[in-house]
């Protein structure tokens, strides 16, 4: 019997209108309409238009409620503005989980990868990337969920100011990430304003609201607005680590049996300025996690110490996405850390942040 994935040849559609029954079906069931990953253009008063990706992790389903919501509401008018839509991984998206285990994430394979280069996924999004890039995009917003208790919020990749105006249309905490290879904000933010937006957990009818309203205020946005955004107005991150539970070691949240005994409420830490001291979780293992900054260095010592069976912070943090799945966590990470930021007052001032850190 072939495996769940073996169920969904593999290709792009391109469609130029919604298929039957797209607006009244769930997540899960977008198998049954899409036989892959599909770019839909939807036309509207304005060019160019506004990319949104939704379900590059198919348990991540807000982005395609929110979506549904507003079409709905255009039924039978032109839209504001030009749509051209992305629905990602329908196969995961199936079974209610982040990828399939013999699937890349599809947030991992756009141009700029190299961890996936001359997959199938990685030929399909970098077609994406070409057409979007080629009709011209007026913003790009890639919508996910977490599986943690996290607010919403923003991650952009660049701090100029349209992108700032952008990300404060959803939330006013913004997270300044430089990028991981391969991801589809990294991969549009060259070419026209890019950020994810992060609507806390899925399922929620709150969060599929907000991510609603969110788009729909998009679709309106004729121009982005030329003033400086205030320092007052946002409250800026900026990630400087990846931590991650290496393969061989194994991990619970309250199971004292595994290598490493995480805080079995670890994900009310999100957004939290940690000091120093806080434990994380149990362990007698060394140093049973690998940390990494952006350029991929080996930073573990720097931010943790084990001793007296303890995992702590060595220095101040507040932690982004930590979550209490452990197949998230073997899929992608345990958290993101960060330390705040004051906003840069201008362009110039920005460009010499970026190049510092």
């Amino acid at each position: 019997m072939s495996g769940p994935y073996e169920r969904f040849p593999f290709m792009l559609t391109v469609l130029d209108t919604l298929p039957a029954h797209f607006l009244d079906t769930p997540a899960r069931e977008l198998h049954r309409l899409l036989p892959g990953p599909t770019l839909i253009h939807l036309p509207g008063r304005r060019q160019p238009p506004l990319f949104v990706s939704v379900l590059l992790h198919g348990n991540e389903d807000s982005g395609v409620v929110a979506l549904q919501s507003v079409l709905r509401t255009y039924a039978g008018r032109p839209l504001p503005r030009a749509l051209s839509i992305l629905v990602g991984n329908v196969a995961a998206a199936a079974e209610g989980l982040r990828r399939l285990d013999d699937q890349p994430d599809y947030n991992r394979v756009w141009p700029g990868g190299e961890a996936y280069a001359g997959s199938r996924e990685c030929a399909a999004m970098g077609e994406v990337h070409r057409m979007m890039q080629a009709r011209g995009v007026f913003a790009s917003i890639d919508v996910h969920n977490n599986t943690g208790i996290n607010p919403h919020y923003c991650v952009v990749n660049r701090l100029d100011q349209a992108v700032l105006h952008l990300a404060l249309l959803f939330s006013r905490t913004v997270v300044w990430f430089r990028g991981l290879a391969g991801t589809q904000t990294t991969a549009f933010s060259p070419f026209c304003p890019a950020l994810t937006v992060e609507c806390g957990k899925p399922g929620k009818s709150t969060n599929e609201e907000h991510a609603a309203r969110f788009i729909e205020a998009c679709l309106h946005l004729a121009t982005f607005p030329v003033h400086a955004v205030r320092g007052d107005d946002i409250d800026l991150y900026h990630t400087v680590a990846t931590v991650r539970v290496p393969t061989a070691v194994s991990f619970g949240f309250g199971d004292a049996r595994a290598d490493v005994d995480f805080d079995p409420q670890l994900d009310h830490m999100n957004f939290r300025q940690l000091d120093p001291g806080t434990v994380f979780g149990r362990t007698q293992l060394e140093l049973p996690i690998d940390v990494r900054d952006e350029s991929g260095c080996d930073i573990a010592h720097e931010f943790f110490a084990c001793g007296g069976g303890t995992i702590r912070l060595r220095r101040a943090a507040t932690p982004a996405m930590l979550t209490l799945d452990a197949r998230v966590v073997r899929q992608d990470c345990l958290c993101y850390l960060m330390e705040r930021l004051p906003l840069p007052r201008h362009e110039k001032a920005a460009r010499e942040l970026c190049a510092s850190l």
